[in-house]
């Protein structure tokens, strides 16, 4: 009997033993997956900006970033490009921004469950889904015919505010179910309201996901194509814009136009290398003010 216990305790030590070199050996290779797929995704941006950047940085010049295009999109410069598509941005994100994260704090903290809040996940979760040429088609039928706002700033950048809305609700939402329960509780206990509580608790405390989210969504906005292409931009605009009833050209449609439909694209192609390196380092700027922001952030909820 004393035998047979001393092999079943050498029996289990060595199974005990296996089962923990085969979780190192597992996660070492779970570990090296992904670390290979991380490399790949650098890769792949770092290739992406290496050939837009050897491709484009030529043209660079005080005349491409202050001029407007001319000979038939072959000379000249992006400005109107530029200046539209920061109006168009910013108009998308001041309607999107409120209304996300109002959104976003009622679906976490005033919402109870049941029917209708799993529906309201439903619509949400499949507008993030929806192709950005239905909501170009939404925006001509609803914005520019209904309302008449015409193919406009306004028109777009409603548009595009429709678009991202879905993200912001979703990463604020997410950001804001973070936050412990035990401070709201702390919170309410001392005697405040919810929403007092929330605005001096939870926001402070949510606040770099929700940066993060609007942040995304700055970046999807700012390279969206199909969304304003039937509501805002023009194939040429020979001013800037003094309302936001008037079209805009923009960064992304004008490249869509210069290297698909320019009279001569052996003198446009360079021209759109550059007008996409502008793009991308522009998304590229606005994610790195965001990490900066983040970070200090972190650093001062650290202090408190």
């Amino acid at each position: 009997m004393a035998l047979q216990v001393l092999l079943f305790k050498e029996f289990t030590k060595k199974m005990q033993f296996n089962f923990y070199t085969f979780k190192k050996v597992e996660e070492k290779i779970a570990l090296v997956i992904l670390s290979g797929i991380t490399f790949f995704i650098l890769f792949v941006l770092g290739a992406l900006i290496y050939f837009l950047f050897k491709n484009g940085i030529h043209v660079f010049s005080v005349e491409f970033f202050t001029q407007f295009p001319r000979a038939g999109m072959t000379e000249g410069g992006i400005f109107p490009a530029m200046v539209g598509t920061c109006y168009l941005t910013l108009g998308a994100i001041v309607v999107s921004m409120p209304l996300g994260i109002l959104t976003a704090i009622y679906l976490e903290e005033y919402a109870r469950p049941g029917w209708w809040l799993n529906l309201t996940y439903l619509a949400i979760n499949n507008l993030a889904g929806v192709p950005s040429i239905v909501f170009g088609l939404f925006g001509l039928a609803l914005f520019v015919k209904y309302f008449e706002f015409q193919t406009s700033i306004l028109s777009g950048a409603l548009t595009l505010a429709c678009l991202v809305l879905p993200i912001i609700i979703r990463a604020s939402q997410e950001a804001i179910s973070q936050v412990g329960q035990e401070l709201r509780h702390g919170a309410l206990a001392l005697g405040t309201t919810r929403w007092y509580m929330i605005r001096t608790v939870v926001l402070p405390q949510a606040w770099p996901g929700i940066l993060t989210g609007n942040i995304i969504s700055v970046g999807r906005a700012a390279g969206e194509t199909a969304a304003i292409l039937f509501t805002a931009v023009a194939y040429f605009y020979p001013k800037l814009p003094t309302s936001l009833l008037e079209p805009v050209m923009a960064l992304p449609y004008h490249l869509y136009v210069i290297a698909t439909s320019g009279l001569d694209l052996d003198k446009t192609r360079p021209l759109a290398y550059g007008t996409a390196l502008v793009l991308i380092l522009l998304v590229l700027m606005i994610n790195a003010v965001a990490t900066v922001v983040r970070a200090r952030h972190h650093l001062k909820m650290e202090k408190i």
